[in-house]
């Protein structure tokens, strides 16, 4: 092989020479070490502000978003799902077709 293209006994012992370098024999598995010294960070508000909307219910589900600041990451996705269907709901409302007026024209 070439001097820029190593032949596969090279690439090979390479190879190995990484392996080796990354794992000291009898220490744990990185991955393993890696998670026994992870620890999530605490909760902590964003601190986005909220602009009203304008729309009451709109404003009820974007304030609900307040309620992920305080919980855990893994939290958050139970309250983005509800506040998604809030607001896909509001979105919804739109498109009703309103009910027709009562007649006024009343004989008795």
């Amino acid at each position: 092989m070439s001097d820029s293209m190593p032949g596969p006994q090279v690439q090979e012992q390479g190879i190995q020479e990484i392996r080796g370098a990354q794992v000291a024999p009898g220490s744990p598995e990185p991955a393993a070490a890696d998670a026994q010294a992870y620890e999530p960070a605490a909760p902590a508000p964003l601190g986005v502000q909220r602009v009203p909307t304008g729309d009451a219910g709109v404003d009820a589900q974007l304030e609900r978003l307040v309620d992920a600041d305080h919980l855990p990451a893994d939290g958050h996705l139970e309250v983005y799902e509800d506040v998604h269907r809030g607001l896909r709901d509001a979105l919804t409302a739109l498109d009703a077709r309103p009910q027709p007026s009562p007649s006024y024209n009343h004989r008795s």
